[in-house]
């Protein structure tokens, strides 16, 4: 099925509610064509809220522009924007088939019954529900219901496809196999998608890129990679993976290092005046104590399966924590050697005065 593949670009838009709430700042999106968005970020940061207004659901706050293709669509009606969306719940008729599911946004559009069997025909390809045209969603499984409800979506040829946390529902066996089975569903599409999610691991899996949000903004944007690696924004660095802090006193801020462990390390000048920097769990290194590397203790060991996770407690810095390899030989007690690469520490709000 040959989607349209249409830009969205989304300026000034902000909505603010009738008892004052700003349930959205001023916001500026650019989505590409055929691209596969995520809007990422804890509950009430304003991403559901993004995702109703680009739907029409509801309406923005004056001076917001919402377009779709080129077309300024910010006081079209819902039913008259083309767009597809998956709800967390799948919203499928109970009393339908799969078949009658799919077809059902083309039927009340009044396409001939023949037109309507052959685009349900295609898409029970695409999304590989062969043999189950007949059943009811009761008798499937999840992830069977997922592909119902985004073929139903697609079958009325929207411009744009939104996805609110579709996979919230699911436990997190189930989320875990599915995440990769949506990610290539989206792909075949190839139709521009917005998908709305809390969970980091769905993001990073499913999208092209991703649009972090807190309070009520988008704080940055950028590929999976490139926002975990280089995050330029603390609240993204910690939001996206897990962070240890490390604490710099005043000598160490004017020396420009980071004490860690007896040791000191070259502090990046970008963060020269940061009191407070973040390093990740896989970047801290751990080995038999050594006289250049700085010293820890083995406070807790916890094995993780494809990980081991050390708590590790030192004279001049909070409790770190490190993910090791699972075949670590270091245990509760043990005296070790750790070590910190300067490029792998980021940024975090507090700075020296």
């Amino acid at each position: 099925m040959e989607l349209e593949r249409i830009p969205i670009d989304i300026a000034n838009c902000a909505k603010t509610y009738a008892d004052g709430t700003r349930g959205l700042l001023p916001t500026d999106l650019h989505v590409e064509a055929g691209e596969v968005l995520a809007l990422l970020g804890p509950s009430g940061c304003g991403k559901t809220t993004l995702l109703r207004l680009i739907a029409g659901l509801e309406a923005p706050d004056e001076g917001s522009r919402i377009v779709f293709g080129g077309q300024d669509v910010t006081d079209r009606p819902v039913e008259h924007r083309g767009v597809g969306m998956v709800f967390q719940s799948y919203a499928l008729f109970p009393q339908m088939t799969v078949a009658a599911n799919i077809g059902y946004g083309l039927r009340i559009r009044g396409v001939a019954p023949q037109e309507e069997r052959r685009a349900v025909g295609e898409l029970v390809d695409l999304t590989r529900l062969g043999g189950l045209e007949n059943k009811r969603p009761a008798e499937l499984s999840g992830g069977q219901r997922q592909r119902v409800a985004l073929a139903r979506a697609v079958a009325v040829r929207p411009r744009v496809l939104l996805l609110d946390e579709p996979q919230a529902a699911l436990d997190a066996k189930l989320k875990e196999s599915l995440r990769d089975e949506l990610a290539e569903l989206l792909r075949r599409l190839h139709i521009t998608a917005i998908h709305v999610t809390h969970d980091q691991q769905e993001a990073l899996a499913i999208a092209d890129r991703l649009a972090v949000m807190s309070a009520g903004r988008i704080v940055q944007i950028g590929r999976g990679e490139e926002l975990y690696r280089a995050p330029a924004h603390p609240f993204v660095a910690e939001f996206l993976g897990r962070v240890n802090r490390l604490a710099r006193e005043a000598d160490a801020i004017a020396q420009g290092v980071v004490r860690l462990g007896g040791s000191t390390l070259p502090c990046p000048p970008a963060w020269r005046n940061h009191a407070m920097l973040l390093v990740r769990p896989e970047d801290v290194e751990v080995s038999a104590p050594r006289p250049d590397w700085g010293a820890a203790t083995v406070e807790r060991r916890t094995f993780l399966g494809d990980r081991v996770q050390l708590q590790l407690r030192m004279q001049d810095q909070p409790l770190l924590v490190a993910d090791v390899g699972r075949d670590t030989p270091f245990g509760p007690g043990d005296p070790v050697g750790l070590r910190i690469q300067p490029d792998c520490l980021m940024t975090s709000q507090e700075t020296s005065a």
